[in-house]
């Protein structure tokens, strides 16, 4: 039995809705993600994209791609951020925080090499990415 979760953008006019349990969770320390959430830490959950559906405004997303590694969407009416495919991975991240009622249990932290804020929560610290993602796997010191 799969469970169902659902969310939105800031003003509503995107929903989502996400199904069973993400492949990760945790937070991205890197400049690109706290420049684009505007916050010193961005919480994220990674899906497969079939347990990923737009369920409202799909005509409402915008997209934005810095890079070919991650094309970031959000809501055209309000700007919120909504979630980002990952190509390379063949995953989708909905952002941990536009999911309603969702438990967010992070499981690591990413590219804490470039963290300006640092935390202490006994999680592990990779580096940059873990080795079978194409990162150096290392984990670094809190």
């Amino acid at each position: 039995m799969s469970e169902n979760y659902s969310g939105a953008c800031f003003c509503g006019a995107v929903e989502v809705e996400v199904s069973g349990q993400p492949e990760a969770m945790g937070y991205c320390h890197c400049q690109s993600c706290r420049s684009w959430s505007a916050s010193p830490v961005n919480a994220f959950t990674l899906w497969k994209p079939e347990n990923v559906k737009v369920t409202k405004g799909a005509d409402q997303i915008g997209a934005y791609h810095k890079t070919e590694k991650h094309h970031r969407q959000f809501c055209r009416t309000c700007g919120g951020h909504v979630m980002s495919s990952l190509p390379a991975w063949g995953l989708i991240d909905v952002f941990a925080a536009t999911i309603k009622d969702f438990t967010f249990r992070p499981q690591l932290h990413v590219n804490y090499a470039e963290t300006v804020l640092p935390m202490r929560d006994g999680l592990p610290k990779m580096r940059d990415f873990p080795a079978e993602l194409g990162g150096s796997g290392e984990v670094i010191a809190e």
